[in-house]
């Protein structure tokens, strides 16, 4: 199995930098005709628009560095792998991108207030035509191998190359435009392409930023492996599932199962590998800790009383479940956990009410209940 996965992560990472050369080649093809034909022509927008391809250029080279560090080996300072360093080449791009935007939009606002009569020829037409068709083609490629192979950094990179093939349209627009009527609005639309760029990098940003400060899972991911591990017979509930991000498509997790409390270590020792197992081939999740909830299977009252119990903390406003349910007769307390919603204004003030209805209904027992958050809550 660990051999299998490295041999994936090796071609996920050849795939990824395969086809960022093939976007640093097309995108230096552009930028350097771009360039040529923006200064012969005295085009802002057309040059604006080179700059562009040249910071796309370097994205890709970003991206390339990124998936090499994020391949590497763990070790000591790092064990649970670098797969977090696309995530940093990620964050470098957009930045990237700002700047470049920021740039452009400079170089506009110069031409607005010192404006340059632009001169266009038929190579100038032709050349935009070509930037407008190799974009869409590479944007559709770029995209399509980043999402079969989980890359942000590709994926962006696609819908950055159509946003160019769309700029690069209007462009044309414009030089017909001034063909026909000797309306100039290159600095303008300079200004608008720039703006453009600026947004994508934003938002790239933002995108970017939220991956580092850790999202919550994947709402399906988290039923799936959920029903991977309530496939067990043994298993009657899984709960508390946490997954930390450690790069695309690298999981490391922990979750509760409640079984009878009747199973034997030998037996509790080898449901935990099969479950391990289990998730990591099905869904590529290493699950470094299962911790345990008994169920309460030779005492008729405690089913009653789990049912009664329920009833009650179900009741109170922003609880979305209680498990982990056990009713000690001969101690005479009862344990549970309580997930309680993000949307609650005030989860301690929640708890409080559901502690406290919970011992007015069984005031001879004592309540012994933790709070739990639900990760994968959209």
């Amino acid at each position: 199995m660990e051999n299998t996965e490295v041999n994936k992560l090796q071609n996920r990472n050849k795939t990824i930098i395969v086809t960022s050369i093939i976007g640093i080649a097309a995108n230096i093809f552009l930028a350097a005709f771009k360039a040529f034909v923006g200064f012969l022509s005295r085009s802002v927008a057309i040059e604006t628009d080179a700059l562009n391809n040249l910071s796309d250029a370097a994205s890709s080279i970003i991206t390339i560095v990124g998936t090499y560090l994020a391949g590497k080996e763990p070790d000591k300072q790092h064990p649970f792998g670098h797969g977090r360093a696309e995530y940093l080449s990620a964050l470098l791009i957009s930045m990237l991108v700002i700047y470049a935007g920021i740039t452009a939009f400079i170089e506009s606002v110069k031409k607005i207030i010192d404006p340059v009569t632009p001169d266009y020829s038929r190579i100038t037409f032709i050349v935009i035509l070509v930037a407008v068709i190799v974009k869409l083609v590479l944007g559709r490629y770029v995209k399509s191998v980043g999402v079969r192979v989980n890359s942000g950094s590709l994926k962006n990179s696609g819908d950055d190359a159509f946003m160019d093939a769309v700029i690069s349209a209007s462009t044309l627009v414009a030089a017909v435009l001034y063909v026909f009527t000797h309306i100039s609005v290159e600095a303008y639309l300079g200004a608008v392409i720039a703006l453009l760029i600026v947004k994508a990098g934003v938002e790239m940003l933002k995108e970017t930023l939220s991956k580092v400060l850790g999202e919550s899972v994947d709402p399906k991911m988290a039923r799936d492996i959920k029903a991977t591990v309530m496939s067990f017979p043994q298993v009657s509930g899984a709960y508390d599932l946490v997954l930390h991000n450690y790069g695309p498509d690298m999981f490391n997790g922990s979750l509760h199962i409640e079984i009878p409390d009747t199973l034997s270590a030998v037996d509790l020792d080898k449901l935990i590998r099969d479950i391990t197992d289990k998730v990591l081939e099905k869904h590529e999740v290493i699950l470094t800790a299962i911790g345990v909830y008994s169920l309460n299977t030779q005492n008729s009252e405690a089913v009653k009383m789990r049912e009664n119990v329920s009833r009650i903390v179900l009741s109170k406003q922003y609880v979305r479940q209680i498990h982990g349910f056990y009713y000690d007769d001969e101690k005479k307390s009862i344990r549970f956990d309580v997930v309680i919603s993000f949307d609650a204004p005030d989860h301690h003030k929640v708890f409080e009410e559901v502690c406290a209805a919970v011992h007015d209904a069984y005031p001879e027992y004592s309540v012994q209940a933790a709070i739990d958050r639900d990760f994968s809550e959209q």
